[in-house]
């Protein structure tokens, strides 16, 4: 779990110069309007406090904010050719069969004409055959439903990639 205490990491967040710190926040998140709550509430005493902050900030995105988080996700079985972050975050597909990386594009076109955006799932740990799964379960969803799922996803993924922010030294 995240520290209750402030962290070096935390600390370097909480001193940047406001550029600096836009972009480390649309590195996490591509979303101007999450970004610039984050931003409205620095200084942060704890990493729990700044967590707590995101979730309280994705609550609050409209589905245009959403469409722009979205929108700096590629599709899952392609992660942007030399970003390590989502290269990482789909190490569940790197090692898929032809066969998996077929259906699941097949799948993230399906659900992309359903829906009008990439299939968003907090990819970190699963396999290729969970994130299958998931996008061959979700794509039955009303767009509605869709909707508060991948404000959830996006929430899980937000965390993960602040707590790594204020982690590293």
């Amino acid at each position: 779990m995240t520290s209750r205490s402030s962290t070096p990491g935390l600390a370097r967040f909480n001193t940047l110069e406001k550029q600096a710190a836009v972009a480390a926040l649309h590195e996490a998140c591509a979303s101007a309007e999450w970004g610039r709550r984050l931003l409205a509430g620095r200084p942060y005493a704890t990493v729990d406090d700044l967590l707590a902050a995101s979730d309280a900030a994705m609550a609050e995105l409209t589905a245009e904010d959403l469409a722009e988080a979205m929108a700096g996700h590629p599709p899952i079985g392609r992660p942007t050719p030399g970003d390590a972050t989502s290269a990482r975050e789909q190490r569940g597909m790197s090692g898929a069969s032809d066969a998996l990386k077929a259906e699941m594009l097949e799948l993230n076109l399906a659900y992309q004409e359903k829906f009008g955006h990439v299939f968003l799932i907090c990819a970190t740990g699963r396999t290729g055959e969970q994130m299958r799964d998931a996008v061959a379960e979700r794509i039955g969803n009303t767009p509605e439903e869709e909707r508060e799922i991948v404000r959830v996803e996006l929430g899980k993924i937000n965390r993960i990639r602040l707590t790594r922010l204020v982690e590293e030294d």
